[in-house]
C-alpha cells in the first residue's frame, strides 16, 4: 500500500472525518436555521470536555509540578491547534505575569504559519522533533501535542522527541481515546503520559476541525494553564493579581483589582500601589493585614506567594 493510500485509508476512521447526519442538507438551508444546526453541535462541546476532567486533573498536576521545579509547558500543534496553542502561551505573560518562556507554542511552519496555512509543514515528523531540540526540552519539562486529526506527523514527532529527552508528555485529541490505544497508533499512545480525548464527533462541515475540534481544544488548554496558575498563586478569590504593569490599562486595572478586593477608594488604592512598587500582592497583604511592605513581602515569601495564606499569616498548605 502506498504512503498515500495509507493515509487516506487512515483518514476515513478518524471520527473528525465522518459526516454529520445533522447537517447533510445544510447547504440548502436559510441562514437562521444553518446557525441553529451550528450552534446545537456546538452545545456538545462543553460535556464532550467535561467528561475528560479527570484526565486533565492530571495534566494540571503535571504542569504544575513542572512549574515548581523550573520547568516549561510546550505545546506543539499545526494549522488550527497549533495556532490554539501559540494564542495560549502568548496570554499568559500579560495575564499572569509570568515569563514568556514558561508556557510556549510551537506550530508547523514557524512564526508566519499563524497568519498563513504553511502547507506541508506539518507532514514530517522530523519538523516537530527538531523544534523540541531547538528549545533543548528536558526533563523538567511538559509537551503537549495538540492534533484533532491524532496523526499529524509534525505532532506526533514533537511528542515522541520530547519523551526521548525525558519530558512529561501531554496530548490533547477529538478522536476518541479507544482509537489513541489500538496498534494502529502504537508507538504514539507510548511516547504520551497523559492523553485528552474529548470526542465532540464528526463536524457540521466534514473534516473541519476548526469548529467544534477547535473550540474543544482551547477550552482544555484555557484550563489547564488557568488551573495551573490558580495553584501557583496567581489569583486570589477569582482574581488576577499577578499582572504585569506594562501599560496604563493594567496599572489602572490593577487599581480596580485592589479597589474590589479591599473596599478603598480610588486615590488610597492607588496610594497603596504606589507604596507596594506596583506589586498587586504586596499591596493585598499590607491592606488586609495591616502590615508594612517589608512584612507584606516576608509574609508572601513564607507563603509560597498566596496571597490568602500571606494574609492569614501562615505558609501556604496545598489543598
Amino acid at each position: 500500500m502506498t504512503d498515500q493510500k495509507k493515509l487516506f485509508e487512515q483518514l476515513t476512521r478518524l471520527s473528525t472525518e465522518q459526516r454529520n447526519p445533522a447537517s447533510m442538507d445544510i447547504d440548502a438551508r436559510p441562514i437562521e436555521e444553518t446557525l441553529y444546526i451550528i450552534n446545537t453541535e456546538d452545545k456538545r462541546v462543553a460535556l464532550a470536555v467535561e467528561s475528560e476532567i479527570a484526565y486533565i486533573t492530571k495534566a494540571v498536576e503535571v504542569v504544575v509540578r513542572a512549574f515548581k521545579n523550573g520547568g516549561r509547558l510546550i505545546y506543539a500543534g499545526a494549522g488550527t491547534s497549533g495556532r490554539l496553542g501559540v494564542l495560549d502561551a502568548v496570554e499568559c505573560p500579560p495575564t499572569y505575569g509570568t515569563p514568556h518562556e514558561m508556557v510556549q507554542g510551537k506550530i508547523a511552519g514557524g512564526e508566519k504559519a499563524m497568519f498563513r496555512a504553511q502547507e506541508g509543514a506539518e507532514d514530517k515528523e522530523e519538523n516537530g522533533a527538531r523544534d523540541i531540540d531547538a528549545e533543548a526540552v528536558s526533563d523538567k519539562d511538559v509537551v503537549c501535542g495538540i492534533a484533532a486529526s491524532l496523526r499529524t506527523p509534525y505532532v506526533v514527532g514533537a511528542v515522541k522527541r520530547a519523551k526521548e529527552r525525558g519530558a512529561k508528555t501531554l496530548y490533547v485529541t477529538t478522536n476518541p481515546r479507544s482509537r489513541l490505544y489500538s496498534s494502529e497508533f502504537a508507538e504514539l499512545a507510548a511516547a504520551i503520559d497523559m492523553a485528552i480525548c474529548p470526542e465532540v464527533g464528526p463536524e457540521v462541515i466534514m473534516g473541519s476541525t476548526r469548529m467544534k475540534s477547535g473550540t474543544a481544544q482551547k477550552l482544555v488548554l484555557n484550563m489547564i494553564t488557568t488551573t495551573a496558575m490558580i495553584r501557583l498563586g496567581k489569583v486570589y478569590e477569582n482574581m488576577m493579581i499577578d499582572l504585569q504593569m506594562t501599560n496604563q490599562k493594567l496599572r489602572e486595572r490593577a487599581k480596580r483589582v485592589v479597589m474590589t478586593i479591599t473596599g478603598l477608594t480610588y486615590e488610597d488604592a492607588t496610594d497603596y500601589l504606589e507604596r507596594s512598587g506596583w506589586h498587586v500582592k504586596t499591596a493585598l497583604v499590607m491592606i488586609k493585614a495591616g502590615v508594612s511592605k517589608e512584612e507584606a513581602r516576608q509574609r508572601l515569601q513564607r507563603a509560597d506567594g498566596f496571597v490568602r495564606a500571606a494574609i492569614e499569616g501562615r505558609e501556604y498548605r496545598a489543598l
